[in-house]
């Protein structure tokens, strides 16, 4: 499970949450839910969800049609996910906090505490055909921000996969960020920050990395995404899903994972990939 760096984190976290309810109106039962590193803190209030994030003062400022605020406008309704109710952007002497109020989403999240799974979740067709629906109708939104950007292909592929940048990239609006912590059963996907134009197949490309520790799961999604993953636009995105997670792996992620990774951008590209020192490169 997630958890702040730091006491002076918890506790700056902690109060932005509190003065957030305040502010709106909210009163918070249940114990608090961090994010990554303690970027964000988030808890029930009654049939509300409040999550409050932070980051640089520089970065202050939403960008139109992006995150929650943009999928709230420009993704269909019938892409099943909490309903955005209300927004709340603030700013101290260093950082920026950015408070959402979206629904309370009581279906049990498919994996709490990590991103990828060690175990099958024995999901029912249903599921998937929900999952393959969803994908569908949130590609023809009109998505605004570039995500996975092309200039990071260009640096990751020979860095993280030991092959050449293809030269052309097809894409579709997705999510960004599709993993197995960011889904709940019944179906609804979470975490609305990265979705955009993203490289065709990396969403079921990052979502098949996410899950080589189970093979018959991962061979479940390459069949239910058969027609997009077995294309060469689909290949390519599937290469930037494994490119961005060998990143993660080169900064200390993915222990377990590591070496099936390889594995698989092997087998989809016939090189081995490099051990690639730690880069800060952003996708």
């Amino acid at each position: 499970m997630h958890s702040p760096p730091d006491e002076e984190t918890r506790l700056r976290m902690e109060a932005a949450h509190a003065n957030a309810a305040a502010l709106l109106g909210l009163t918070c039962t249940s114990a608090p839910v961090w994010g990554f590193l303690g970027c964000t803190i988030s808890r029930r209030a009654s049939d509300l969800w409040l999550r409050v994030a932070s980051t640089a003062k520089a970065n202050a400022g939403r960008k139109q049609g992006e995150g929650s605020v943009g999928a709230s406008v420009l993704v269909s309704d019938d892409v099943p996910r909490p309903r955005l109710h209300d927004v709340l952007d603030w700013t101290d002497d260093t950082y920026a906090y950015k408070a959402e109020v979206a629904d309370y989403v009581p279906h049990p999240v498919i994996s709490p505490d990590r991103p990828d799974l060690a175990h099958d979740p024995g999901l029912p067709d249903e599921w998937w055909g929900s999952l393959r629906r969803a994908l569908h109708r949130l590609g023809q939104a009109e998505g605004v921000r570039i995500t996975v950007r092309s200039g990071w292909i260009d640096k990751a592929f020979p860095q993280f996969l030991g092959i050449p940048a293809p030269e052309k990239i097809e894409r579709v609006t997705g999510h960004g960020d599709l993993h197995w912590g960011n889904l709940t059963a019944p179906l609804a996907l979470l975490d609305w920050e990265r979705w955009g134009r993203v490289p065709v197949g990396y969403d079921p490309g990052l979502l098949h990395a996410n899950s080589l520790l189970v093979p018959g799961l991962a061979a479940r999604i390459r069949d239910e995404f058969s027609s997009i993953l077995g294309t060469p636009a689909g290949r390519i995105g599937e290469l930037a899903a494994l490119a961005e997670m060998l990143q993660a792996v080169a900064r200390g992620w993915y222990p377990e994972l590591a070496p099936l990774l390889a594995e698989r951008a092997t087998e989809l590209t016939d090189v081995q990939p490099p051990v690639a020192e730690h880069s800060e490169i952003t996708a």
